[in-house]
C-alpha cells in the first residue's frame, strides 16, 4: 500500500513539475513578461530615476511619494522585481528554446525523403510531366536544375522509382533560435550591468551605504567597493586643479564609495559658445594617473566622446561650480537706512548674515551656484524664465494690471542673449526654513530700460520670480536703494507730501492744500507698509500696491473703486517724485529733470518697491566681482554586459532577418519509368504561403518543363484544397 501511495505522489509531483515547465516555456507567459517589462520601462523613462527623495515628495506629495517608493518606481531598473522579471524571462525563453530547438534543427536537417507519389499528388502546388528519355537522364537534368536554382538535394532509389528531395532556406529555422537566444543574451547583459552585482556584494560581504557627511578618505571599508568590482555606474565631481580616485554610487538610502584603479585630475574645463551666447562645446582636459605604474595619461573628454581606461569609461556628464569666490555688497531691504556693507563667500560654503547687517538676526547665507554666462529669454512673458515679477494682490486687477508686478508684459518673440554673471544662494533662518535667490551682476535691458534682476523662490521646484530694480543714470541701483530707504522714513514722507501739496495747489487755497498733503501722506504711508491697520493673514503689515488695493476694497464703494484707484495711483506717482528729489539731495545729486525718462524711473521704482515686500530677504546681495573655479561632473561606468548586449543585438538582427526575409522551400521530383519514357511528378511547398511563392512555383514549374523538354500534363488546381507540407509527408 505504501509503495502504491509513494508511486502516486511521485506521479503527482511529476505532473506538477511538467505543468510548471509547460507554463514557463509557453509563449503567453513570455509575452506577458515582456508586456510588464515594457510598462516598467516606460515608467522608468517618464519618471526621473535616482533623484533625492524630497524631490519626489515635492512633486507628488507625501502620500503618493511613499507608495511610489514602496514600489521602487524611483529605481525601476535596479529594483528587485524588475530583475526578477528579467530572470523569469530568461528562464522562460531558455526553456522555449530547449524545448523547440531540437525539433527545429532536426526538421532543418531532414530531407523529408520518405514521401511517396500519392503524397506528392495531394500537394496544392504540383505538376506532372511526360519525358521522352530515360529516368537516369531526367534525374541528372533535374539535379543540375535544382543546384542552379539554389537548392541542396539528395537522390533516393525506391520501389523502381527515383526521388529527388531538395530544400532551400533552412536558415529560417536557425533564425527562430537566434532571435530567442538574443532575448536571453540581452537580459543576461542587462543583469550584468544592473545593480544586482552590487546588491550581491551588500548581501554577501556586508557592504552598506553611508548617509552621513564624511570626508571620503575617512569612510570605512564597509561602505566602499573594491577596485575589482565587476560592474558599477557612478559619478565623480572634480574641480579644476584637483583630482579624485573614487566614484559615488547613489543608493536609495545613501551612497557607496567605489574605489578606482586610477585618479582623475582636471586640468581645465572648457566651454565654447556660439555667437548668440548658446554653448556649443563642453569638454574637460584631464590626466588619468595609474595607481600601479604611476603613468600619467592625458585625455580630452567631450559630450558623447568618452575616454576609456582599464575597462572604465569616463563620460562628460555635466559641470558645476567648483568653489568660486564671491565679493558682494549687502544692501538693506527694510528700514530707513541705505547703508551698505561688504559681504562675500565661496560657492558651496556659508556665512552668517549678521556680519553684513544687524537685520540678519541668526540668518545664514548658503552659496549654492555661480554662472559666469547666462543665456536667457527675458522677453518671454510665460513667467518661467523671463524677468516676471512676483505675484501681487488680485483685487482690482483690471485697474492695476499695468502696474502690478515688477515686469511689463510683452508679446515679442524669443530673444536669447547673454545677460552676464549671476549668483545663486539661500538665506536660511533660525527655524531651518530657507528661500532661494538668484541675482544677476549686471543690469539687463528690458524693453529699453536697464534693470537689475533679483530672483526669488520659496520652493526648489518653483521657477524663479524676478524683482526688477531700475538702474540709475550711473548704471547702479544706489538711487533706488536710497529711494526705498527714504520712503520708510516718516519725516521724509511728511516732507515729500508737503512739497507735493504745495507744488500741486496754489498757496491761495491752504485748506485744499492741507487736504492734499494729508491724502498724499496717507498714500505714502500705505505704500511704505507703515500703516498698522493693513495686515496680512500671517500678521505682517501690508505694503506696496497690495496695501492700496486693500484700502480701496475696504473704504470705497464698488462702483467708485476704479476711479479711486486711478486718482490714488496718480497721487502716488506725484508724491514719489518729490520723495525722489529729497533722496537725490541726500546723495548730493542735483534735482532730476522732469522728462519721460524720469517718469519711467518713478514708475519702475514703484513697481520694484511694491514687489520688494514679497522678496522675503532683509538684504539684497549685489555681486561686485568674482574668481571663478569650474568643476566637471563625470559619469564612470564599468559595463561588462555592454558587449554581451551588443552580441544579443546582433543575434536578434540576424534572427529577425532570417525569420522574415528567408523563406524555407521544399521541392520534390518523383521519377518512374513508363511505356513511352519517364513520368515526372513535381511538388513544391513553403512554410509561408505568399504571392511571391505562387510566382516562384510557376517559374520553377516552367523551368522544369523547359529543362526536361516536356509538356505539362497536370498542373496545380487553384480550387483544390490546400494540403500542408507536414500532412503530406507523414
Amino acid at each position: 500500500m505504501s509503495v502504491t501511495t509513494s508511486g502516486l505522489q511521485s506521479k503527482s509531483g511529476n505532473r506538477v513539475m511538467r505543468s510548471i515547465i509547460e507554463l514557463l516555456s509557453s509563449m503567453r507567459f513570455a509575452i506577458a513578461l515582456l508586456v510588464i517589462l515594457s510598462i516598467a520601462s516606460i515608467i522608468g523613462t517618464v519618471l526621473t530615476q535616482d533623484d533625492p527623495y524630497p524631490n519626489y515628495v515635492n512633486q507628488f506629495g507625501p502620500f503618493w511619494a511613499d507608495i511610489f517608493r514602496a514600489l521602487s518606481l524611483y529605481t525601476v531598473y535596479s529594483s528587485w522585481w524588475f530583475m526578477l522579471i528579467l530572470g523569469f524571462l530568461m528562464v522562460s525563453v531558455s526553456l522555449c528554446v530547449i524545448r523547440n530547438a531540437p525539433k527545429m534543427l532536426a526538421d532543418a536537417k531532414s530531407w523529408k525523403d520518405k514521401v511517396r507519389e500519392g503524397s506528392l499528388r495531394a500537394f496544392h502546388h504540383k505538376g506532372e510531366f511526360a519525358v521522352h528519355g530515360t529516368r537516369a537522364q531526367s534525374a541528372a537534368v533535374l539535379g543540375k536544375l535544382s543546384a542552379k536554382l539554389g537548392y541542396k538535394f539528395v537522390t533516393r532509389e525506391s520501389e523502381g522509382a527515383t526521388l529527388i528531395a531538395a530544400k532551400r532556406g533552412a536558415l529560417t529555422r536557425f533564425g527562430y533560435i537566434s532571435a530567442h537566444l538574443a532575448i536571453v543574451v540581452i537580459c543576461l547583459g542587462g543583469l550584468l550591468d544592473s545593480n544586482l552585482p552590487i546588491k550581491l556584494q551588500m548581501w554577501l560581504f556586508d557592504k552598506s551605504p553611508i548617509n552621513a557627511n564624511t570626508m571620503i578618505s575617512e569612510i570605512p571599508p564597509e561602505h566602499r567597493l573594491s577596485e575589482s568590482n565587476p560592474t558599477f555606474r557612478g559619478y565623480a565631481w572634480v574641480p579644476e586643479g584637483q583630482h579624485v580616485s573614487t566614484a559615488i554610487l547613489n543608493q536609495p538610502n545613501g551612497s557607496l564609495i567605489q574605489d578606482l584603479p586610477f585618479s582623475i585630475e582636471l586640468n581645465k574645463f572648457i566651454v565654447d559658445y556660439y555667437s548668440t551666447g548658446m554653448p556649443k562645446l563642453f569638454a574637460s582636459d584631464i590626466v588619468v594617473i595609474d595607481h600601479k605604474t604611476g603613468a600619467r595619461v592625458p585625455a580630452r573628454i567631450e559630450v558623447n566622446k568618452p575616454f576609456e581606461y582599464e575597462g572604465v569609461s569616463i563620460y562628460q556628464s555635466s559641470f558645476q561650480d567648483g568653489g568660486s569666490q564671491m565679493q558682494m555688497t549687502a544692501y538693506p531691504m527694510t528700514g530707513a537706512s541705505a547703508k551698505t556693507a561688504p559681504f562675500g563667500g565661496t560657492i558651496g560654503g556659508n556665512a552668517p548674515l549678521n556680519t553684513a547687517t544687524p537685520l540678519g538676526d541668526g540668518q545664514t547665507v548658503e552659496f549654492t551656484d555661480f554662472r559666469a554666462i547666462n543665456v536667457e529669454n527675458i522677453s518671454n512673458a510665460n513667467g518661467q524664465n523671463d524677468a516676471r515679477g512676483v505675484a501681487a494682490h488680485r483685487s482690482l486687477k483690471e485697474a492695476f494690471d499695468e502696474r502690478l508686478g515688477s515686469g511689463a508684459k510683452t508679446s515679442k518673440p524669443l530673444d536669447l542673449h547673454n545677460v552676464g554673471p549671476s549668483v545663486q544662494y539661500k538665506i536660511r533662518g533660525k527655524d531651518g526654513q530657507a528661500r532661494e535667490y538668484n541675482n544677476y551682476m549686471l543690469p539687463v535691458d528690458v524693453n529699453g530700460e536697464k534693470m537689475f534682476l533679483a530672483g526669488m523662490r520659496a520652493n526648489p521646484n518653483d521657477p524663479f520670480r524676478y524683482l526688477r530694480i531700475p538702474a540709475d543714470s550711473g548704471g547702479t541701483l544706489n538711487e533706488w536703494m536710497h529711494l526705498r530707504a527714504t520712503l520708510e522714513d516718516p519725516a521724509m514722507r511728511a516732507t515729500a507730501a508737503r512739497q507735493f501739496a504745495q507744488r500741486s495747489v496754489p498757496g491761495s487755497n491752504p485748506e485744499l492744500q492741507q487736504h492734499l498733503e494729508e491724502s498724499a501722506s496717507r498714500v505714502l504711508t500705505l505704500f511704505s507698509g507703515a500703516d498698522a491697520s493693513m495686515k496680512m493673514p500671517n500678521g505682517e503689515t501690508l505694503g506696496g500696491f497690495q496695501a492700496i488695493a486693500g484700502f480701496i476694497d475696504r473704504s470705497v464703494p464698488k462702483g467708485e473703486q476704479e476711479k479711486a484707484a486711478g486718482l490714488l495711483l496718480r497721487m502716488l506717482e506725484g508724491v514719489t517724485w518729490d520723495l525722489w528729489q529729497l533722496s537725490r539731495q541726500q546723495l548730493g545729486e542735483p534735482a532730476a529733470a522732469a522728462n519721460a525718462e524720469s517718469s519711467r524711473f518713478i514708475q519702475s521704482s514703484l513697481n520694484a518697491i511694491s514687489d520688494s515686500f514679497l522678496y522675503g530677504s532683509p538684504v539684497y546681495l549685489q555681486l561686485d566681482s568674482f574668481r571663478q573655479v569650474q568643476a566637471s561632473v563625470f559619469q564612470l561606468t564599468r559595463a561588462p554586459g555592454k558587449k554581451v548586449v551588443y552580441l544579443g543585438s546582433l543575434l536578434l538582427v540576424l534572427g529577425i532577418f532570417s525569420m522574415f526575409y528567408v523563406r524555407e522551400r521544399r521541392l520534390w521530383f518523383w521519377l518512374k519509368d513508363t511505356d513511352h519514357g519517364t513520368s515526372v511528378v513535381m511538388a513544391m511547398s513553403s512554410a509561408r504561403k505568399t504571392l511571391d511563392f505562387e510566382k516562384e512555383f510557376v517559374q520553377t514549374r516552367d523551368a522544369v518543363g523547359t529543362a526536361l523538354g516536356a509538356k505539362l500534363i497536370e498542373a496545380a488546381d487553384a480550387a483544390a484544397p490546400h494540403a500542408s507540407s507536414q500532412d503530406s509527408t507523414r
